[in-house]
């Protein structure tokens, strides 16, 4: 059976969305400052790094995942979880291949 009752979200303060818009733009600026940089095999792990904090950013505060349930935030960890392994397998590869420079 269906029912109509549902929990209800409060909506965020706006300074909380600005602040997170300033972060993404500050790791925006970031992310291209580390692409100009010669970091050697390090250059796509960091590139990488940044991407997961602005992901992480988007879920938590645009996708409300502060305020989701215990459930929601099991799942969304062992996404992450996989995510990092499988990406970490992929490195692995990357990193260990005779790469002429």
């Amino acid at each position: 059976m269906a029912t109509t009752e549902h929990s209800t979200h409060q909506p965020a303060a706006l300074s909380l969305y600005l602040l997170t818009f300033g972060m993404l733009m500050f790791l925006t600026l970031l992310t291209i400052f580390a692409g100009f940089q010669n970091f050697g095999m390090w250059s796509t792990p960091i590139a990488l790094g940044i991407a997961a904090v602005k992901a992480a950013l988007v879920v938590v505060i645009f996708m409300h995942g502060y305020s989701s349930s215990p459930l929601t935030w099991i799942i969304i960890l062992a996404s992450m979880f996989f995510l990092t392994i499988m990406l970490g397998l992929m490195l692995s590869d990357y990193v260990s291949r005779g790469w002429a420079m």
